[in-house]
């Protein structure tokens, strides 16, 4: 999607940026899930966040309306 939308010329760094932020966002919740059981004692809910996590994801995802191709004229 991103050479759809965006283009070559910009391709690597927005392929950095798309991976650098998944990296962060794995950090962070690592993070929180160990900080989550330090307090709580138990990962319960930290499951139920990161299926509303992967539901919100997959509605984002799922709303995307990639450009239809030109078909040439006969």
């Amino acid at each position: 999607l991103i050479m759809v939308f965006f283009g070559p010329r910009y391709l690597s760094m927005l392929y950095g940026m798309v991976f650098l932020s998944h990296q962060i966002g794995s950090f962070i919740g690592a993070w929180l899930g160990g900080i989550w059981y330090d307090w709580f004692g138990n990962y319960e809910a930290m499951w139920w966040l990161n299926a509303a996590a992967g539901v919100f994801a997959f509605l984002v995802n799922w709303a995307i309306r990639e450009p239809r191709p030109a078909v040439a004229a006969a």
